[in-house]
């Protein structure tokens, strides 16, 4: 049998992600013991009923003295406060890692609270769905998914290797990135189509009663995908946006320029400007599906 990876994994905050990764961990023996932490008593609890760790606390001392790595799966907006929580209690040379959708924002505020001899490996699993809580979780999340992992020039080589190998362990494909790199790249494949799909679901919310009931009972598929995306934990995506405004912002006067152009070609019946657009949007739907990243 292949010696674990970590003897005890500290899971901080216990919801889809790290509770999928906590049970990716187990099922592939990859530590000896499991912990989670979490301000709610509640998550502790079925935490421990569903056997997704071995022990839970509401006490950051009780739950990260000892561990060997440290994954934060707090909405970004809370790691500060978090790892200033935690940082008294971190053991020399552990490993601290987070599963935030936002790099630039998390290694400003969770870096300078963790104490000198402390490694900090940022990380962003590309994976999950519109469920949260420990409950939601299930350890085949990550397979074949990318992990993308954001170390800084000072992180040491060993610490990143020990985070890349537990990735890979559960089904990942990791890469390497720049932070700022990774915040631009997310905005466009993720955060976009989210506030995209807030606000589309948003419109159809703001229709009188008969209007709002008709599209509820004859939604298509594409509505159907949108209020799929909006259903995501709203606290979560609120700080992805604050976190990430530069980038998102960026984006969005991109796509309101496109959209402007799709409108005046509408307007004036462009047909041969839609067909050469939805030609172009055809192959990179392609790609997506050559690249197995179809679900």
């Amino acid at each position: 049998m292949t010696a674990p990876l970590f003897e005890t994994i500290c899971f901080v905050g216990i919801g889809l992600i790290n509770s999928s990764l906590a049970r990716a961990v187990r099922k592939h023996g990859l530590a000896r013991r499991l912990v989670t932490l979490d301000a709610d008593p509640e998550a502790c609890r079925v935490a421990l009923e569903l056997g997704v760790t071995d022990s839970a606390f509401t006490d950051p001392a009780e739950a990260v003295s000892g561990a060997d790595l440290v994954v934060l799966g707090t909405p970004v907006g809370a790691m500060e406060a978090v790892a200033l929580a935690v940082a008294p209690h971190l053991k020399p040379g552990a490993i601290v890692s987070d599963v935030g959708s936002v790099k630039t924002a998390v290694i400003r505020d969770v870096e300078p609270a963790l104490p000198e001899g402390v490694h900090f490996v940022p990380g962003h699993p590309i994976a999950g769905t519109e469920f949260s809580g420990p409950a939601a979780g299930f350890a085949e999340l990550f397979q074949g998914r990318w992990c993308i992992l954001t170390p800084q020039a000072h992180t040491q080589p060993k610490a990143t290797a020990q985070v890349r190998a537990l990735w890979e362990a559960v089904g990942s494909t990791v890469e390497e990135m720049d932070p700022n790199h990774h915040d631009r790249v997310l905005a466009v494949t993720s955060h976009l189509p989210h506030l995209i799909a807030y606000t589309i679901v948003g419109t159809a919310d703001d229709l009188e009663g008969d209007m709002q009931q008709e599209v509820i009972k004859f939604s298509a598929s594409g509505f159907r995908d949108f209020t799929r995306i909006a259903a995501s934990d709203p606290i979560m995506w609120r700080d992805i946006f604050l976190n990430n405004k530069e980038a998102v912002l960026e984006v969005i006067q991109r796509f309101t320029e496109d959209l402007t152009a799709l409108q005046r070609a509408i307007r004036w019946g462009e047909g041969e400007v839609l067909e050469k657009r939805f030609t172009k949007t055809r192959a990179i739907r392609r790609a997506i599906i050559d690249a197995k990243q179809d679900r």
